[in-house]
């Protein structure tokens, strides 16, 4: 009797085993070929909207200037940046050395790195108060619906963005 319980208790729960608990393939076509499943989406609740008049050249062209900047190093770039979907609303950054980007910690560490930079842009300027926004609000800005950081190998965290006139975010003040 026992037996039969148990068996029956894995052929009903079997399925529910092969879930993915964040993404699956079918939901991201792009996990297996540039990074491997995320474990876990967070969704960022941006303090601005998107621009009316952005589109798929303007933030692909955002995307150049990043890869025009990263060519003027005098060294190379430990990151791929680059961009995916049908109207470019998916951010893509993938480590090319190993180490980089394999920890939440070290993502977060980046993504401090792009908002000092993302502050001293003209498009920031224009808010008032470009102290208190990040890079997550300055690619909402633009129109990204999310970003995926990787290590390439092992490690992905994928950020949904929602803009302030997403309801399930509430009221983002611009000041902390």
């Amino acid at each position: 009797m026992l037996g039969r319980t148990f068996a029956w208790l894995l052929a009903v729960s079997w399925p529910l085993l092969m879930i993915t608990p964040a993404v699956s393939a079918e939901q991201d076509r792009y996990v297996g070929y540039y990074y491997p499943a995320p474990a876990k989406i967070e969704i960022y609740c941006a303090r601005v909207s998107p621009l009316p008049d952005m589109d798929k050249r303007r933030r692909v062209g955002f995307v150049i200037g990043i890869k025009e900047g990263m060519a003027n190093q005098p060294y190379e770039s430990a990151y791929s940046v680059f961009v995916k979907g049908g109207e470019s609303r998916k951010l893509i950054i993938v480590a090319k050395t190993d180490g980089h980007l394999k920890t939440i910690y070290r993502v977060r560490a980046l993504l401090a790195d792009l908002t000092n930079s993302a502050r001293t842009t003209p498009i920031f300027e224009e808010t008032g108060s470009p102290e208190n926004l990040t890079f997550l609000d300055l690619i909402t800005l633009l129109g990204f619906q999310n970003i995926t950081l990787s290590d390439g190998d092992r490690f992905t965290h994928q950020i949904e963005m929602w803009s302030k006139d997403n309801k399930r975010c509430g009221n983002q003040p611009l000041t902390d």
